[in-house]
């Protein structure tokens, strides 16, 4: 299926790896041109290499930003805007709440939770929708994850900003609805990336048990038999973002592999 998705430019922040980088991927591939935000500028020197490695004849420009501060995300989104035109497309894939047992949380890594995943979101779509609102059409995809939905005792600060996210994609989806913007989320569970291996980390510390064995548990929940890889997670974000996608606007959509059965 063509996803209609040629020269459209779409900004990725946390785009230099795990699923964010997978987005870009999956967007080249579908002739669009990509300009990968994070903080790192080695991380994403080697992103842009591996993409046009992939895809030579492709447009890709990186630029290295702390989007926990809100100037410094306009920055990047002028960047952005300066070297590749007008944002068509905003996928929000950066920031990671610190997993943390509830006996050493602290209200500073409430906060701190907060500004690595809430705020790294909310300073960046500031700005672009409201560009996209003024000409009247643009796509927003926010990858926040199944903890928001579901409580976990080493991830609730973490939690607590996803929840607030999703809250956000559905409200501004109402609100920008009628200016042409479409905004949606995806809630993906245990993903194979970096972040999966800090995270089995925790679990392993809290449970006393070894990694691997907290890798066995955590695959034994999954009905379909093993956890989801960022390139299936992508596959969804482009759905979304693209114009075959039309009519959606304000979903939150859960990619668990059904470890989880309720009714959304």
């Amino acid at each position: 299926m063509d996803l209609q998705l040629k020269n459209q430019h779409v900004v990725i922040t946390g785009g230099s790896k795990g699923i964010g980088l997978a987005c870009a991927f999956g967007f080249l591939a579908e002739g669009g041109k990509v300009t990968l935000v994070a903080r790192g500028r080695p991380a994403l020197e080697a992103a842009k290499a591996s993409l046009l490695t992939a895809w030579p004849a492709s447009r890709v420009h990186i630029v290295s930003a702390d989007l926990a501060d809100a100037k410094s995300a306009e920055v990047a989104v002028n960047d952005a805007e300066k070297t590749q035109g007008p944002i068509d497309i905003l996928v929000n894939s950066a920031g990671a709440a610190r997993r943390t047992v509830p006996a050493e949380l602290t209200p500073q890594q409430w906060r701190d939770a907060m500004d690595a995943k809430f705020f790294t979101y909310v300073n960046v779509i500031d700005p672009v929708i409201k560009r996209m609102a003024a000409r009247g059409t643009g796509s927003v995809l926010n990858v926040v994850g199944m903890g928001g939905k579901l409580a976990s005792p080493t991830h609730l600060p973490g939690g607590a900003a996803n929840a607030a996210l999703m809250l956000l994609s559905a409200g501004l989806a109402n609100a920008y609805g009628p200016l042409g913007v479409r905004v949606n989320a995806v809630n993906p569970s245990i993903t194979h990336t970096e972040r999966m291996d800090a995270g089995l980390a925790v679990d392993a510390s809290a449970n006393n048990i070894t990694r691997d064995e907290a890798l066995a548990r955590m695959t034994a929940r999954m009905p379909l038999g093993r956890v989801a890889t960022s390139e299936e997670v992508a596959n969804a974000v482009l759905f979304l973002c693209s114009p075959r996608a039309s009519y959606i606007s304000g979903s939150i959509l859960s990619i668990d592999g059904a470890v989880t059965p309720m009714v959304v």
